[in-house]
């Protein structure tokens, strides 16, 4: 999709249709206003008459009216004034694209930006627009023999700003939310592939292409006679039920010449989950080639860091692996020596994901970072607790916690943060290992997380649940990009 941005008044508009708000009850914005008095009241007189009275989800295409020279007018309605917020900016925007892609409209000019969203700027209004654009026109289709061609795609999407005055800082925020909309689609891409085409030598195939494609990143991936030097007996007691053997892959974006300490992002990259002996039901067994989404999301924030060059040092880190059952699988029992020299007992060989990052946690040392945030789909504990509406965020460190809740709300990608409390290690506790990798059913999310903090005593750091919102079951089934757009906005607002 190509995108742009322009200042101007919307009876100029040389195109295919321009698209304006409408508000709850019956009354036009700005835009729309400035429609009605060239038409003569066309709008209003059209409104009153009941055609359309403003409400979320409604859309109304016009043609031929008086006084503009575009072929189209869309109305689109916005609900009421006041109850315009974030999140129902980004609904009536999606409500916008989709209606326009549908028209057989090549192209349209849309002033829904210029709308008035409490607490937020237009270059906010913008970015949100172009990631809602593009994830609204989202289609994986690729394994497909036969696809589905639409007789007049979408090629164009133009948004506003009120005067010429924000050009600058409105194409500034254009090409971010570019940038960011590309991340997910790469996410959502890698998290759709299936397990038998998505393995972890994909993964790292696919992180030596994004490296040739960004300059800025320099790419390294470890085998497992590597990891096996490294004393990493905690990930590879994941990898050794399968034959497709296991890689650590490591992204480094370099944006800064100064010695500053990098943000380091480590993502679970379990292409394919059976649960290993402690199996799965064999029911929705087909999702768990989800469960390298956080893998995913890493390679997206990566992507949309290089792309947008920021100012600053990221380094990825991916323990990727299959979880088989097989004869030479682990057992519930088995004690392994992770890299930091801590004892694990396997209790429950589906609880996979601690086990490899807390190798990969281990691993991030070397590069003194600022910050260690892990994302994972770790437990269904987290999807009971929070749905799929909010990311699981536990952390060590408050001030990195409020940063993320702050941007994963600037983003409207939110998280809500559990409790990370002393008295939960103790479920933890073997009698034949430093610790366990369960803690029973009780708190599952946290005692996942007490683990992982055992493994992060050298370095701040937070840990994403996103079991439950790193994908949709049903329907709508697949990846949904999250938490790029967090981990994006968390990254950027590192630079104010």
């Amino acid at each position: 999709m190509d995108f742009n941005i322009k200042s101007g008044d919307p009876e100029k508009q040389r195109t295919a249709c321009v698209v304006v708000g409408i508000f709850e009850s019956r009354r036009l914005s700005e835009p729309a206003k400035a429609i009605d008095a060239v038409s003569n009241k066309y709008l209003s007189n059209l409104i009153r008459r009941g055609d359309m009275d403003g409400k979320r989800g409604q859309m109304l295409l016009l043609h031929n009216v008086p006084g503009m020279i575009s072929d189209r007018v869309m109305l689109i309605g916005c609900g009421k004034e006041r109850e315009l917020d974030d999140r129902a900016y980004r609904a009536v925007i999606a409500n916008s694209v989709r209606a326009l892609n549908d028209t057989g409209s090549l192209e349209g000019v849309n002033y829904l930006t210029e709308l008035t969203i409490k607490g937020r700027d237009h270059n906010w209004k913008i970015r949100q627009a172009v990631m809602t654009a593009e994830h609204t026109l989202y289609q994986f289709d690729e394994l497909k023999s036969k696809k589905k061609e639409k007789r007049r795609p979408l090629r164009k999407i133009t948004f506003t700003v009120p005067t010429r005055r924000e050009l600058p800082q409105g194409e500034s925020a254009l090409n971010q939310g570019r940038a960011i909309g590309n991340g997910i689609k790469l996410t959502r891409r890698l998290g759709n592939l299936p397990a038998n085409i998505c393995t972890p030598t994909y993964l790292a195939k696919q992180a030596v292409e994004l490296g040739k494609s960004y300059r800025s990143l320099t790419i390294d991936v470890l085998e497992e006679a590597d990891m096996k030097k490294l004393g990493m007996g905690s990930l590879l007691s994941v990898s050794q039920g399968s034959k497709q053997p296991a890689k650590l892959i490591t992204i480094e974006y370099k944006g800064t010449k100064k010695a500053s300490k990098p943000i380091v992002l480590v993502g679970k990259g379990v292409t394919f989950d059976t649960g290993g002996i402690s199996i799965k039901p064999a029911a929705a067994m087909d999702e768990m080639k989800f469960d390298m989404c956080g893998a995913a999301s890493v390679f997206g924030t990566l992507s949309s860091v290089a792309e947008m060059k920021l100012p600053i040092n990221v380094v990825g880190i991916i323990p990727a692996t299959e979880n088989m059952p097989s004869s030479t699988a682990t057992k519930p029992g088995d004690v392994f020596t992770s890299m930091s020299g801590q004892t694990v007992e396997v209790l429950n060989t589906d609880a996979e994901g601690r086990l490899i990052l807390c190798d990969a946690m281990t691993y991030a040392e070397k590069y003194n970072p600022e910050v260690v945030i892990d994302i994972a789909t770790l437990t269904g504990a987290c999807v009971i607790a929070l749905g799929k509406h909010a990311s699981g965020l536990l952390s060590n460190h408050n001030p990195l916690a409020r940063d993320l809740l702050n941007a994963g709300d600037e983003a409207g990608d939110r998280a809500w943060q559990l409790p990370l409390w002393d008295e939960y290690q103790q479920q933890l506790n073997s009698p034949f290992a430093d610790m366990a990798n369960i803690g029973g059913r009780e708190a599952g999310t946290i005692t996942a997380a007490c683990f992982l903090s055992r493994f992060a005593e050298k370095f701040n750091w937070a840990h994403l649940d996103i079991a439950g919102t790193a994908w949709l079951s049903g329907g709508k089934k697949g990846a949904t990009g999250r938490p790029v757009p967090l981990l994006t906005q968390y990254i950027l607002n590192q630079l104010d």
